[in-house]
């Protein structure tokens, strides 16, 4: 298991975080590029041109990182924003919840306590998001999907941005479709926030 929450896949390209020295899979790490003028870019889609410079997708490393590892790191003097972290997790959140409104759109997801039971009562759901400013209570009645994975990285608001209302509590994934990226991206907020990314987050799990 990779510090960005990821489960290492040898078959995956790796990369070496150029703060902690450590090399591991691609998708438990951001991407950063330079500017023209210097200036250091969070690239999460991990397109722009030019060399990359790879930090592990966790907020103190990151934090690190700003401190110097990236001038260290182009072997030259570079610029980085003020605020780096908030920068880079705030358009991660929006990354996510993007990709989990395009999920939606194709009927890969749904959003309510009774829908989203039902998807795991089915065995349909493989990924169960959660506010993490829901009560506990509530949330504690579902469970992590046998073999999937539960997040509790977004707030209300922002799941609920996902699903074009004020606010969602519980909301939960099929398999294929966006699946497999909102998880990846999701791994790595989780690491942004300090997120307990663990398989059942504290919660029982149970069987569908």
């Amino acid at each position: 298991m990779t510090r960005g929450g990821q489960d290492k896949d040898q078959d995956e390209p790796e990369r070496r975080c150029i703060v902690t020295g450590d090399v591991q899979p691609k998708s438990g790490l951001i991407r950063f590029a330079l500017s023209p003028e210097g200036m250091v870019i969070p690239d999460l889609a991990a397109k722009l041109p030019g060399r990359g410079m790879w930090v592990t997708a966790d907020r103190d490393v990151l934090a690190k990182a700003a401190k110097g590892a990236f001038s260290r790191s182009a072997k030259k003097p570079v610029t980085v924003p003020d605020g780096l972290p908030d920068i880079v997790e705030a358009a991660m959140a929006r990354r996510v919840v993007d990709l989990i409104s395009l999920a939606r759109k194709a009927g890969y997801a749904v959003a309510g306590f009774e829908k989203v039971k039902g998807w795991l009562a089915d065995g349909k759901a493989k990924v169960l998001f959660q506010a993490s400013d829901g009560s506990d209570r509530g949330k504690g009645k579902l469970w992590t999907p046998t073999g999937g994975r539960w997040f509790g990285c977004l707030t209300s608001n922002e799941l609920g941005q996902a699903f074009g209302r004020d606010y969602v509590i519980h909301a939960a994934l099929a398999a294929g479709g966006l699946g497999a990226r909102v998880v990846e991206e999701a791994a790595k907020l989780n690491g942004l926030r300090k997120v307990d990314g663990g398989a059942s987050a504290g919660k029982e799990t149970k069987s569908a």
